[in-house]
């Protein structure tokens, strides 16, 4: 039976999205059977994996506010399989709210689809809105990716409580997979000091495996491909093939 990791920070720009495509491909070159949920608006996971967002029927919107079947809007390509979104998800967070158990309709629609997979992925909204309720409703554990800058840590204390909040509330067995240092450079002091400070709020919990920064990441999704295929030979392919194998072996 599958595990389903939300992917999951209420800042933007930390490499939520990236880690989704590229962990979701170095799995899948693994032999795991994946799926990445896309519940983001902005739709990059969906053109990350190569898939028109403007040309996907049935998408998650369909699944969520319309009940449609959630292995109809499967899509299967090369990198692994995506429940894709489009741009009607944009204001599915008001259609949610006055709908019965609106926090666990993500939840209700990959309960049918769990056991075919090892690994779900959900790519959540920078932000906590309904979307991202209902991903962390659904989830198991989080994945918190944490970029190596100056304001890594402002709002993960708020991250910290809502995953509290939830636990509380909607989802008592949810909890942190493990906290993922992106963009970092060994080669600065601003780099291992972030890395210090988040390992002193997340013990035990942050990966040995660091993604570093470099402009292959950032280029591989305008050609939709995860960098593993955009340059296989790339850092941040080798950094995201390892956090694969980190991934399973925790999951041992």
């Amino acid at each position: 039976m599958g595990k389903i990791i939300a992917v999951t920070n209420q800042k933007g720009g930390v490499g939520k999205t990236t880690t989704c495509i590229n962990l979701t491909c170095a799995l899948a070159q693994m032999g795991k059977r994946v799926l990445l949920c896309d519940t983001d608006p902005q739709g990059n996971a969906t053109t990350g994996m190569g898939i028109d967002k403007n040309n996907v029927a049935p998408s998650i919107y369909d699944v969520l506010i319309n009940g449609a079947n959630v292995e109809t809007a499967i899509v299967r390509t090369k990198y692994g399989d995506v429940l894709p979104t489009n741009r009607n998800l944009a204001g599915a967070g008001v259609e949610l709210v006055n709908m019965e158990h609106r926090e666990y309709k993500l939840r209700g629609a990959l309960a049918s689809v769990k056991d075919k997979y090892d690994f779900i992925f959900i790519d959540c909204p920078p932000s906590l809105e309904m979307l991202t309720v209902n991903a962390l409703s659904a989830a198991e554990s989080i994945l918190i990716p944490i970029q190596c800058e100056f304001f890594a840590l402002e709002g993960v204390g708020d991250l910290v409580n809502t995953l509290r909040i939830i636990k509380r509330k909607l989802n008592p067995d949810l909890d942190v997979e493990g906290v993922l240092l992106t963009m970092y450079n060994g080669r600065t002091n601003l780099s291992l000091q972030v890395a210090a400070e988040v390992k002193k709020y997340f013990p035990g919990k942050v990966y040995r495996t660091l993604i570093p920064r470099t402009i292959r990441l950032s280029e591989a999704p305008s050609h939709g491909k995860p960098v593993l295929i955009y340059d296989p030979g790339n850092q941040g392919s080798a950094a995201y093939r390892e956090l694969a194998r980190e991934l399973i072996a925790n999951n041992t």
